[in-house]
């Protein structure tokens, strides 16, 4: 089996919102990815003393053993149980009802001797490539469809439609939003290697078009995770002054790639 993983703070010396994890368990079954992408809050507080990076290490962490130590629960069940189990962490000193509450994108990928199971909420991806060399792009595109959205500042979109009826959804303090996760089940003889990529790292194929998710998958199996990484920087550097691409988004984000192939 191989397997890659690679995250970065958008800045040298800000704190990293991603989180990422691959589990494989000692009895040698299956194994599972699991990356979360903090949401950034705009100014204006979140009505919770602790910072984003806590959020995503507690939910990540909570959702990587659950994932993993209960095989026979649902992706949505475990993503349920742990949001619960993030909120109990700091309910009695934190306002869990303020819609800016710290919160994360999640993707969680889970393969057995039988099947791969996948879980995808908010706008980090995941790709699935068959032996074939067929790849299939899981996406939660709620984010693309909404009218003003490539638009609208993230203050904006925030304040409007996060976690809301027509709108789009992340983990935040409510178990009931892993329902609205896109998820879905494989035979496991038809995934040969995958990779889950926050939005940071999906710039590659979505704000630069330097490929489709065909070959960004294609380019991590033969150059790296860190490859695409290091090439999504020199594209937003490239486009920092003129901003072409990058337009209202921030210049450098958070960036995760974690790739796997199967055995």
């Amino acid at each position: 089996m191989r397997t890659e993983l690679v995250s970065e703070p958008g800045e040298p010396g800000h704190p990293n919102e991603d989180f990422a994890a691959v589990a494989l368990p000692a009895s040698g079954q299956g194994g599972a990815v699991v990356v979360l992408d903090g949401v950034t809050p705009p100014r204006g507080g979140t009505g919770c003393l602790h910072s984003v990076p806590w959020y995503t290490a507690h939910l990540g962490g909570s959702l990587t053993e659950l994932t993993v130590s209960l095989p026979d629960v649902p992706l949505t069940e475990a993503l349920s149980r742990a949001i619960i189990r993030t909120a109990e962490a700091h309910e009695r000193t934190c306002d869990l009802s303020h819609p800016r509450t710290p919160q994360a994108t999640v993707v969680v990928a889970r393969w057995g001797a039988e099947t791969v199971e996948y879980l995808v909420l908010s706008d980090s991806a995941l790709l699935l490539r068959s032996p074939h060399g067929v790849v299939t792009a899981v996406l939660d595109d709620r984010i693309s469809r909404l009218p003003a959205a490539s638009l609208a500042t993230d203050a904006i979109v925030d304040a409007t439609v996060r976690n809301k009826e027509g709108g789009f959804f992340t983990a935040a303090a409510d178990p009931a939003v892993a329902a609205r996760a896109v998820t879905g089940v494989v035979p496991r003889g038809e995934v040969r290697a995958l990779a889950a990529l926050t939005d940071g790292a999906a710039r590659w194929v979505e704000r630069f078009g330097e490929g489709g998710w065909a070959d960004c998958l294609h380019f991590v199996r033969k150059e790296g995770a860190r490859a695409l990484v290091n090439r999504v920087r020199e594209l937003e550097r490239a486009d920092e002054r003129e901003r072409v691409h990058l337009r209202r988004s921030k210049t450098h984000d958070d960036a995760t790639v974690v790739y796997v192939e199967l055995p």
